[in-house]
């Protein structure tokens, strides 16, 4: 026999494989690449089946690819930030932008203030615990109870990250400022690999932040200086504009990383930190007792600047024809920018000398570090070309008063602006209130609107003992609307509470204060109804001492002891006349701000967003707003400012990529609706300039009729059992044609001041006729007494198709309902006109 029938069946040999092992499969992986097979498959299959085109699987393909390279540029961005950050010497000499470099590069004045980045660097484990302490204790918490389905909210993970907040330079202000005050500026950089994890246990949620980038200037205020210790009152933290932020999301969230969704959430980020960080927004540290700080929560500007946007001269021509053989002209534009208030200026079409004699008026609070700027655009279908900027210190401003010169554009080779700038003081007294009224001619018509006389200052403090509304037992959801005119602001929401606290400044221009009154109403945000209401003639503030009211307000229509606590301030807005030599000249080259090109082309161009895309938007704005006649010295009636909601606060945004903010333009906005002006026809809301020319066209030399905007029959009534504002639209005639098939109207109403999406009615879109009717029937719940000081503001637009161009105003109409027959009601014709405030009742 062999030696191996010798050996016994395991000597020297493999162990035997026991059977079946050479078959052994992954039946966990084999399944989930069979499912992800079928889910690759099964759109193709089903695109196939339905016969449709091959082209959604392209255009599926496409998106996926444009997603996977929108976030790899995400984190190539946030590497290149780590980079600057660990090594910052070495990524320096390699070649990094100038946008890119710390702000004492740019900035002699600025200094390096590494001392600061260690002490921070030590610190920075327990600022940490600080922050986890925060969202656990106080954000969690304030989650949950703001909603029910919201009762699960947890944050399961909070890691802010080892990488610590970074201090890229300091400007500490030594001139032009109060001796009892510090101010500093601190160039703040924040590139942060943090983990923040949140779940929703009811319905199985989880989402999450990966990473965080924030880029601004922080501003730094202690005050008031004091001889006791601590030495310093109190400490002031805010931004001076909006920063500069990315957000990388997990989870469910990671929705939010997909193009066109990642500038949305960023931007709704950046109007929560502009809520409490953004001037005039701050927080306030008090260091000592309440009593020294209280001037410090009551903020008072430093001024206002009144800004009159004339002409410009000798512009680049931007447009080309023929593939550029052919040089055209330019449709210039111009972005006003004061800190974090942002105007734009009507587009004038083919003008290289254009005119725009349009007013703006901006409130300025902190004037060292803060400038006036400017930027000019030539407007195309794509992507707006730059025609030059300019930027004034507003010290300069503030110590010549008046300002009316011609200034040469930077960074273009050629163009010029002119320019007249007032620095108007607040007067705490009344001595000068009827020259002020004579010099902007408030005294001789009875418009709420127009240039401005005087400033009203309001802290909302806080409430009592406010009734439960609609449910007996239960707290409601206070919120306030304060309104002056057509002027209409509301305060955050404070949740399941009858006894708010708000801690909210907000200001109103004031046109002529001996006629105008502050109404606030308290309404219950969940039931939408009123816990009370006050009208306060502020002709009350002209007699009051400072005048300023400090008190604790009684509701009416509310609970027996239901109080409003509230401080208002009026201030006279005056401009004071330097006192100067005969032979005094200044010099038309007012001082600029030391910033390079790199540094100044992050302006405004990367903080503006889109605007609504209608006049439907429910967001209120900071200026007051009047069209006049183009007659010189003569005024129209005031346009109610809800006509065009557009306003500066809608404008602020930051954008979503920190590397194109450098060289963006405001080409990506989707509606470039320019901000209305105070007082020149040219910059009436664009919807009723369109509507003017539409009809100057349709006049074409021949007399138009008393109604050439056609008329709308209404039904108005309040139903006393229902507590409600019934208001049926019946029909229209003879409105003006948007195409040659005609148009397709319809009817969108808000009961003013209210502008919010939830107080918009509808009607339905009538095809292809001039004649439409619609016998529908819309109500607003709201009292008698109330309904009484509000204005029904009534608008017939033309709908268009989908991405039609063909959407606009046909005309408007503004119903005063102060009438004692609105009991009884009634049906008339009104006629509408381009802007609603001047109705004829046809009976």
């Amino acid at each position: 026999m062999s030696g191996a029938e010798d050996r016994g069946p395991g000597a020297g040999a493999a162990p035997a494989e026991p059977p079946g092992a050479v078959l052994s499969v992954d039946v966990a992986g084999l399944l989930a690449q069979l499912a992800r097979s079928f889910a690759l498959l099964l759109p193709v299959y089903a695109l196939g089946y339905l016969g449709l085109s091959f082209s959604w699987v392209l255009l599926a393909l496409g998106l996926l690819v444009w997603c996977r390279r929108s976030r790899g540029l995400k984190a190539t961005r946030l590497c290149r930030a780590l980079a600057l950050l660990e090594d910052e010497e070495r990524a320096v000499r390699l070649g990094v932008r100038a946008c890119d470099l710390p702000a004492w590069v740019h900035f002699p004045d600025t200094e390096r203030a590494e001392w600061l980045n260690k002490t921070v660097k030590h610190m920075w484990p327990f600022i940490c615990q600080f922050i986890e302490k925060l969202f656990r204790e106080t954000i969690e918490p304030a989650v949950r109870g703001a909603n029910t389905h919201l009762s699960t909210f947890s944050f399961t993970k909070v890691d802010v990250g080892q990488q610590p907040l970074r201090i890229n330079g300091v400007k500490v202000y030594t001139e032009n400022v109060d001796k009892r005050q510090i101010i500093l500026d601190l160039q703040i950089s924040f590139v942060g690999n943090c983990e923040i994890d949140l779940e929703i246990k009811r319905y199985f949620c989880r989402a999450g932040v990966q990473s965080i980038q924030i880029h601004g200037t922080m501003r730094v205020i202690l005050e008031p200086l004091i001889g006791d210790m601590p030495l310093v009152g109190a400490l002031s933290i805010f931004f001076l504009r909006k920063p500069l932020i990315e957000i990388n999301w997990t989870g469910l969230t990671n929705l939010l990383d997909i193009p066109g969704l990642n500038g949305l959430s960023d931007t709704i980020i950046l109007d929560i930190i502009s809520n409490y960080l953004v001037l005039p927004n701050r927080i306030t540290v008090p260091l000592v007792s309440e009593v020294q700080i209280a001037q410090l929560r009551f903020p008072i500007p430093k001024g206002v600047l009144r800004i009159h946007f004339i002409e410009a001269q000798d512009l680049q021509g931007k447009d080309t024809y023929l593939k550029g053989l052919v040089k055209g002209k330019s449709d210039p534009y111009g972005v006003i920018r004061v800190g974090n208030q942002i105007f734009q200026s009507k587009v004038i079409k083919e003008n290289l000398s254009p005119k725009w004699n349009e007013v703006y008026e901006a409130l300025v609070y902190e004037h060292p570090g803060q400038e006036l700027e400017i930027e000019l655009f030539d407007e195309d279908p794509d992507k707006d070309d730059f025609l030059g900027s300019l930027m004034i210190d507003l010290i300069e401003v503030e110590k010549e008063r008046l300002l009316d010169e011609w200034f040469a554009l930077d960074e273009v080779p050629r163009g010029k602006l002119h320019l007249k700038l007032e620095w108007l003081t607040l007067m705490p007294n009344a001595s000068n209130l009827d020259k002020v009224l004579t010099d902007i001619r408030a005294d001789k018509d009875q418009a709420n609107d127009g240039l401005s006389s005087s400033l009203l200052i309001l802290y909302l403090d806080s409430a009592r003992n406010l009734p439960s509304g609609k449910k007996i037992n239960s707290n409601p959801n206070p919120l306030v609307q304060m309104s002056v005119g057509h002027k209409a602001q509301e305060s955050k929401i404070r949740y399941k509470t009858n006894e708010p606290v708000w801690e909210e400044n907000f200001t109103f221009f004031i046109h002529n204060p001996k006629r105008q009154d502050l109404e606030v109403e308290v309404k219950d945000e969940q039931h939408q109804c009123s816990l009370g209401h006050l009208k306060i003639p502020l002709s009350q503030l002209l007699t009051s001492d400072d005048m300023t009211m400090n008190q604790r307000f009684q509701l009416s229509n509310s609970g027996p002891n239901s109080t409003l606590k509230m401080k208002i301030a009026l201030r006279v807005l005056q401009l004071e006349k330097q006192e100067r030599s005969p032979d005094h000249q200044h010099s038309a080259q007012v001082k600029r701000p030391s910033v390079s090109k790199e540094g100044r082309k992050i302006s405004v161009r990367s903080q503006m967003s889109a605007s609504p895309g209608s006049g439907d938007s429910s967001t209120a704005p900071c200026t007051p707003v009047i069209g006049s006649s183009d007659k010189p010295g003569v005024e129209e009636r005031a346009q109610p400012v809800e006509a065009s909601p557009q306003g500066p606060r809608d404008l602020g945004r930051s954008s979503s990529s920190l590397q194109a903010s450098a060289t963006c333009s405001p080409s990506h906005i989707s509606v470039k609706e320019p901000t209305p002006s105070i007082a020149s026809d040219i910059s009436l809301p664009i919807a009723t300039q369109e509507l003017r020319q539409r009809l100057r066209q349709l006049e074409n030399g021949t007399t138009l009729g008393q109604s050439p905007l056609g008329q709308i029959q209404l039904t108005i009534r309040h139903s006393s059992q229902r507590n409600k504002l019934v208001v049926v639209v019946h029909s229209c005639r003879n409105l003006i044609a948007f195409s040659e098939d005609g148009s397709d109207p319809y009817v969108r109403m808000y009961l003013l001041p209210d502008k919010r999406r939830s107080g918009r009615r509808k009607t339905h879109v009538s095809k292809k006729t001039l004649n439409p009717v619609f016998d529908q029937s819309f109500d607003f719940s709201v009292s008698l007494p109330e309904v009484q000081r509000r204005t029904l503001d009534v608008a017939v637009k033309n709908s268009g198709g989908f991405l039609s161009k063909d959407k606009g105003l046909l005309g408007k109409v503004l119903v005063g309902l102060a009438s004692e027959e609105l009991a009884k009601g009634w049906t008339q014709w009104y006629d509408l006109t381009e802007d609603g405030t001047r109705p004829h009742v046809v009976t």
